[in-house]
C-alpha cells in the first residue's frame, strides 16, 4: 500500500492546492457568519471529496475485461485524463487575464451571508467541478490500479480526503479557534489568491496531468 500511496499522493497534492475552495473558504472566513458558514462549508467539502473519490474507486473497479485488459484500459483511461488535465491548464493559462480574476470573485463576495444549506451545497458543487472531477477520477484509478484489499482502498481514499482538503480544513478550524489571530493573514491571503490563483491553479494542471499521462504509459 506504501507504493500506492506514493503514487496518490501528487493527486491529493494538487488537490490541496486547488485555489477556489480555499478561495471560498477565506471569504466565509472573514464574513461575520465564519462559524456558521465555515463549518458548513469544511463538511461539504470533507463529504463531496470522500464520495467522489470513492465513486471514482468503484467505477475503475466496474470497468469491463480480465486482469490485463483491465489494466490496460486503466492506462488508457489514465493517458486521456492526464491529457485533459493538461489541456485545461495549458486553456486557463492562455486566457487568464486581470479582469477574468476579479469577475471570477465575484460570485464569493456573497458567499458568507448564505444560509448553511447553501453553502454546504456550494462546497459539494465544487467536488465535482472539471479539475476536482479529473483529479477525482485520475485518484480512483491509481487507487484501482493497485489491486488492494478493500479496507487497503478505503484507507488510500480516506488519506487523499484527508490531505485534498487539508488547506480548506486547516484555516476553518484554526480560524474558529484563533479568530484574531488568523484575520490578518487571511486578508493577506485573500489579496493573493486573488491576484495569483488562475495561474496557480493551470500551472499545477499541467505537470500533474504529465504525471497521469506518464502513470498511463508505464
Amino acid at each position: 500500500m506504501g507504493q500506492a500511496l506514493l503514487g496518490l499522493l501528487p493527486l491529493a497534492l494538487a488537490a490541496a492546492l486547488s485555489t477556489i475552495p480555499v478561495t471560498a473558504a477565506i471569504f466565509i472566513l472573514l464574513s461575520d457568519s465564519r462559524r456558521r458558514s465555515g463549518f458548513a462549508f469544511l463538511t461539504g467539502t470533507l463529504l463531496g471529496t470522500l464520495v467522489v473519490v470513492t465513486l471514482a474507486t468503484l467505477a475503475s473497479q466496474a470497468l469491463p475485461g480480465r486482469t490485463r485488459q483491465h489494466d490496460a484500459l486503466i492506462g488508457r483511461l489514465e493517458i486521456v485524463i492526464g491529457a485533459a488535465m493538461v489541456l485545461l491548464g495549458v486553456v486557463t493559462l492562455t486566457r487568464r487575464t486581470v479582469s477574468d480574476a476579479v469577475s471570477g470573485s465575484r460570485w464569493l463576495d456573497g458567499i458568507g451571508s448564505l444560509g448553511v444549506l447553501s453553502v454546504l451545497g456550494i462546497a459539494l458543487a465544487l467536488c465535482i467541478r472539471p479539475k476536482a472531477a479529473l483529479l477525482a477520477l485520475a485518484a480512483g484509478l491509481a487507487i484501482n490500479r493497485a489491486n488492494l484489499s478493500v479496507e487497503e482502498e478505503l484507507v488510500l481514499v480516506v488519506l487523499y480526503t484527508v490531505i485534498g482538503t487539508s488547506t480548506v480544513v486547516f484555516p476553518i478550524v484554526a480560524t474558529i479557534l484563533f479568530p484574531r489571530q488568523t484575520e490578518p493573514r487571511l486578508v493577506a491571503a485573500k489579496r493573493w489568491l486573488l491576484a495569483n490563483s488562475t495561474a496557480i491553479g493551470a500551472a499545477i494542471m499541467i505537470p500533474v496531468g504529465g504525471y497521469v499521462i506518464v502513470l498511463g504509459v508505464s
